[in-house]
């Protein structure tokens, strides 16, 4: 029979999108896949949306790898890169206000805002999105997918695609507090349009640079919060009009508040980050 071995992880969220964090500068996680499946349920598990690994770069800070509930690993968490920022300074793993992480869409750069010794909030530049069909991927045609009109979970829609190093799909909407994502929501995340399964967005305008969002992830189901989907929201309201290029544009998610600002060449997310408690699992 094996040994089980003893495990160390800290809960942690931001904006109420909630991993648990294991730091593997001290420790090997094996099967993370399962360990994911398992620690991610909220009734016999630790809960969350996931983990993530806080691991060793060879060509950064530090490198992270996130699996989602349902165990599939995924390239980027927006949300769980400026955790990953407040507990390698606050837990004296990277003392730098400036960090660098290697992610599974390329390195971030990650600027810490510190108070009393403390990370207060997390500026992470998310690159520059995808908006190539192909690449993000979903099976349309032309150069953009930005405001089209298509069959999508079996309807006629309205939708913008994004890649922010995982696919999105946005809809502008209204009443976005009163959708019954858990009913419709699988169907738009295994569409057959979106080869690697689609993360959808759900945005109401409220204001000038003001928006409303709820989403919902592929393998994870509606999340309180989804940093990568903020940010492909924001680019989709600016390519199609509706708020500003370089200007901060609030978005309203149901775990809190995150502001973004497309450039033009990058995308800028800032926000918080936030400890839960620290435990230890047997795997």
């Amino acid at each position: 029979m094996m040994e089980k071995k003893t495990l160390h992880f800290t809960k942690m969220h931001g904006c109420g999108n909630d991993y648990i964090y294991f730091n593997c500068f001290e420790q090997t996680v094996e099967h993370p896949e399962a360990l994911s499946e398992r620690l991610s349920d909220r009734h016999f598990g630790v809960g969350g949306d996931g983990i993530v690994l806080i691991c060793p770069s060879e060509h950064a800070d530090a490198r992270m790898r996130m699996f989602n509930a349902d165990g599939s690993e995924g390239k980027m968490c927006g949300n769980a890169t400026r955790c990953i920022g407040k507990y390698l300074y606050d837990r004296g793993v990277v003392k730098k206000e400036v960090i660098t992480l290697e992610t599974l869409s390329g390195i971030k750069t990650l600027r810490l805002t510190v108070k009393d010794g403390a990370v207060e909030s997390v500026q992470v530049d998310m690159g520059a999105p995808i908006l190539e069909p192909d690449r993000i991927p979903v099976r349309l045609d032309g150069e953009r997918a930005i405001e089209v009109t298509a069959q999508l979970a079996g309807e006629k829609r309205t939708f913008s695609c994004v890649s922010m190093g995982n696919p999105h799909c946005v809809i502008f909407t209204k009443g976005v507090s009163g959708l019954d994502l858990e009913r419709i929501g699988p169907g738009y995340e295994n569409d057959p349009l979106f080869p690697e399964r689609v993360n959808t967005e759900f945005v109401e305008q409220l204001g000038p640079n003001l928006l409303r969002m709820r989403v919902w992830e592929r393998g994870s189901g509606e999340t309180l919060a989804c940093g990568t989907g903020a940010c492909a929201a924001a680019v989709a309201a600016v390519l199609s009009g509706r708020c500003g290029m370089g200007e901060d544009i609030t978005l309203k998610l149901r775990g809190g508040d995150l502001v973004i600002r497309y450039t033009g060449e990058t995308v800028l997310m800032s926000g918080g980050a936030t400890f839960v408690f620290d435990g230890t699992v047997e795997a």
